[in-house]
This record gives structure tokens, C-alpha cells and sequence, in this order.
């Protein structure tokens, strides 16, 4: 008798935590996404859209320097936006003719549909029609990428290399750390998780909030660049809109592409020979050090250049210009093939790119 009366307390005790967690979760998964900030909703409205394949897709194009012919195409990373370039903006107006930066499809302020099958292959599709839609389709391109945007432009370069008719023509290509190498890749474990998860994925991003948002993106800036609590909430708001959280698991698939199409992607990389430089922070926990620099010198065919930041710089970059970097390096390839380490003079398009280096540190 005693043993029936506690279990029917019990069965009643979780029938009234059950009554209480019910609403108390529904109004969890319905908190409204944070209000934008008065910059991020400055660069929302100072930017534009255009339609692909009935898709909306944000991006901003501003004309700078007077009498270069130099355009720049910027190219974001995971999982923020073209908002990560904001404060090397300026800065690129006064060394390009025209800077243009986007929003990929599934981020910022772009749509963000679901169900849907995101892909490295689309985002560089959408990259070739915003150039048609600015009329810039014959023109050279330099590219400025950093993360996923690293892997869109390897695709972006392997068709540049086919000679296709309709595809983009790069000048040049500035890459900054991303894992455009699959075997020395080291995702999170949140990334892990989503991208392999299952029917556990979209439990996941349901739950996920700024807290487990900053705590997982925090160890990825160096020690002495990491974000202020209003930039993560920049980031957050970025994610939140449209209900972006609700796609990141779809998003993640880029990591089981690169896999899958790593030949396409690195060799791409290694085969053309238009100028190609890399921006490095060491102390990226994804893309660790000396492993990464060590694999891109080997694949590397055709001359190319890395700017080694600062020790304390990691996978993303914040900071003031003065904190730059302790050296600049550029690793060359000479005829014979063999990799060397020296100091140089920079000028003409080395010192442009050494210049952006310096602007990119102040990336949020």
C-alpha cells in the first residue's frame, strides 16, 4: 500500500513538472529574435537585394577610390554575415574602385529557406549572378574571403579554371583562415553535432540561444581579439533573423562537401596561377598550426604568399590597428619547386593585400 501511494505521488509529480514544462518551453522556442543594433540596422538599410531563383539575397555595394579599375568581392564566413567586414569598409574604399560584399543564402539578411538543400556549389552560383545583376560579369574580380567564403571561392576558382563562358574572371584571391583542407579540420563539437545529428539536429537549433551561441564562438578569436558581448549579439541578431538558427544544421553540409569534393576544391586551388595570398592567425583551434601552413605550402604549385599574424590572433579577427602583427612573412615557391621562408619588400599588390591584413584585424 505504501509502495503505491509513493509511486502515485511520483507519476503526479511528473504530470505537474510535465504541466509546467510544457509552456514554459513552448514560450522558450518563441522568444523573438533580438532587436537590431544601430549600426546592424544601419548596414541592413544601407544595403540592397537582389533576386535569385525567387530568393531574396542581401548585399552591399559601395564605389570608392576615383580612377582605379580594382573591384573587390567579399566573401563571409560561418555563421555571421557580410556585417563582418563592416569595419574594414571605409578602409577598402580608399584602395578599391567598387567593394561588394554579400549575404549567402541562409545567412544575415538573406532568405533562409527550409527545407532546403544548401550548397558550396549554389553560394558560388549566387556569387556569379549579383555580378551579372551589377553588370560586372566581363570584369576582373579580386576576391577577399574568409571561412565558408574560403571554400565558395575554391569553386569560384575551379570554374574560373574550366574557362567557362558566364563565369566569374578573378584577378586575384586573398584567402583568410578556413578549413580549405578537410584532413586538418577540426570542427567544433556543436558543429559536430548538427552536421551528423540527425533527428537530434533539429532539436538542437531549436534550442540553441546566445548563451550556447557566444560560449561556442568565443574560443575561436585569439585571446586578446575576442568580441564584446554587443558584437556576439550583432552576430546573434544576424543569425536569428529570418529564423536563421533553424538552418544552421542544413548550412553544416558544407563540411561534409568539402570532403566529398576535395579533389575539385584543392586542386583548384593548386593548379591556377593567378595571384593567391593567405591570411593566417595561428592560434586557430579549427585550422590548427603548424599542420595547416604546413599542408598549403605542399599543395601549393604556383608562387603565393602568406601574411603570418600575430601569435595571439586566432580563426577569427578583432582588434585595433596598432596590435597588427609581430612579422610578415611570405612563404614563396622558386622554379625549382621548393619552399622557402624569407623577409621581403612588400610593395605593388603584396603591399595592398599586407595593407587589407591590417585592416582585417579590426574584423568583428
Amino acid at each position: 500500500m505504501v509502495r503505491r501511494d509513493r509511486l502515485r505521488r511520483m507519476r503526479e509529480w511528473w504530470v505537474q513538472v510535465g504541466l509546467l514544462a510544457v509552456p514554459l518551453l513552448a514560450a522558450y522556442l518563441h522568444i523573438p529574435p533580438p532587436q537590431l543594433s544601430p549600426a546592424l540596422h544601419s548596414w541592413k538599410t544601407s544595403g540592397k537585394f537582389f533576386t535569385y531563383k525567387g530568393l531574396r539575397i542581401f548585399y552591399q555595394d559601395s564605389l570608392g577610390v576615383v580612377g582605379s579599375p580594382e573591384i573587390v568581392v567579399l566573401l563571409h564566413g560561418f555563421p555571421t554575415s557580410s556585417y563582418d567586414w563592416y569595419k574594414i569598409w571605409e578602409g577598402l574604399t580608399l584602395r578599391f574602385h567598387r567593394v561588394i560584399a554579400l549575404d549567402f543564402l541562409g545567412f544575415g539578411f538573406s532568405d533562409k529557406p527550409r527545407p532546403h538543400q544548401y550548397s558550396i556549389f549554389e553560394q558560388a552560383s549566387i556569387v556569379e549572378s549579383l555580378l551579372r545583376h551589377l553588370g560586372l560579369q566581363n570584369r576582373r574580380i579580386n576576391l577577399l574571403s574568409h571561412d565558408y567564403g574560403d571554400i565558395v571561392a575554391q569553386e569560384l576558382l575551379y570554374r574560373y579554371k574550366q574557362n567557362r563562358s558566364g563565369r566569374l574572371t578573378i584577378k586575384s584571391l586573398c584567402l583568410s583562415n578556413g578549413g580549405i583542407f578537410p584532413e586538418t579540420h577540426r570542427p567544433l563539437l556543436l558543429q559536430k553535432l548538427l552536421k551528423d545529428g540527425g533527428v537530434l539536429s533539429p532539436i538542437l537549433t531549436r534550442l540553441m540561444n546566445f548563451f550556447v551561441f557566444s560560449r561556442g564562438l568565443t574560443p575561436v578569436f585569439g585571446p586578446y581579439t575576442r568580441p564584446s558581448e554587443s558584437e556576439l549579439w550583432d552576430m546573434w541578431a544576424g543569425i536569428r533573423n529570418n529564423d536563421g538558427n533553424l538552418v544552421i544544421d542544413s548550412l553544416l553540409q558544407y563540411i561534409n562537401q568539402r570532403k566529398k569534393f576535395r579533389r575539385r576544391w584543392v586542386g583548384a586551388l593548386a593548379s591556377v596561377s593567378i595571384p593567391i595570398h593567405f591570411i593566417y592567425g595561428p592560434l586557430d583551434p579549427i585550422n590548427p598550426y603548424p599542420e595547416f601552413l604546413e599542408l598549403y605550402s605542399t599543395n601549393m604549385i604556383f608562387a603565393y604568399t602568406v601574411t603570418f599574424l600575430s601569435i595571439n590572433t586566432s580563426s577569427c579577427w578583432k582588434g585595433r590597428q596598432n596590435d597588427i602583427c609581430n612579422r610578415c612573412l611570405v612563404l614563396s615557391r622558386d622554379e625549382a619547386g621548393d619552399a622557402r621562408e624569407r623577409k621581403v619588400n612588400i610593395n605593388s599588390l603584396l603591399a595592398l593585400v599586407c595593407q587589407i591584413s591590417c585592416l582585417i584585424f579590426k574584423i568583428t
